[in-house]
């Protein structure tokens, strides 16, 4: 069973090679483009958000805070990046963690999630790759409607948290 999970990571992996120096290349360079944007982040301006680009494609889910970790989640419209691949992958999403006592990020532990689509089918759990600051993964979203995000985390300090952030395909 332990050969199959790696198999399959290492399938996952090799197969999202292609995009990943365009996903990279997509996340860089963080900069708040509006008004409205900076001051919805005036209250994170300590944290650099890893490169998380706040463009017209990019919606942002909502920050949570469990057991004193911050996370901030951002799903990103990827689906034109992704067709000129050859991958039908629709949206990337991102996750940042932070400690909340000092703003530091969390970069390291594990970190999944379970998604719950418009017909209320949950998904198996997705791993969400530590990347750039930021832990995430390529989804596809295929159904109008609202979508759940359950986030599980094991982050270095060793304590298992859960968020949760909605989305609505219009």
């Amino acid at each position: 069973m332990k050969k199959q999970w790696i198999y399959l990571l290492v399938g996952t992996l090799l197969g999202t090679a292609p995009f990943t120096s365009a996903a990279m290349d997509e996340h860089k360079g963080h900069g708040l483009k509006t008004e409205t944007e900076k001051e919805a982040h005036a209250g994170h301006a300590q944290k650099s958000h890893s490169g998380m680009e706040m463009d017209g494609e990019t919606i942002m889910l909502g920050e949570q805070v469990v057991e004193e970790v911050e996370a901030m989640a951002h799903l990103k419209d990827v689906k034109a990046a992704m067709a000129k691949v050859g991958m039908d992958h629709t949206h990337h999403l991102m996750v940042e963690f932070y400690r909340v006592s000092d703003g530091e990020p969390m970069e390291q532990g594990l970190a999944a999630v379970k998604i719950i689509d418009p017909a209320g089918k949950e998904s198996g759990a997705l791993t969400l790759v530590g990347m750039d600051g930021h832990f995430g993964a390529d989804l596809t979203l295929a159904e109008k409607g609202e979508y759940l995000f359950k986030i599980g985390t094991k982050l270095a300090d060793g304590k298992k948290r859960q968020y949760e952030y909605k989305f609505s395909m219009k």
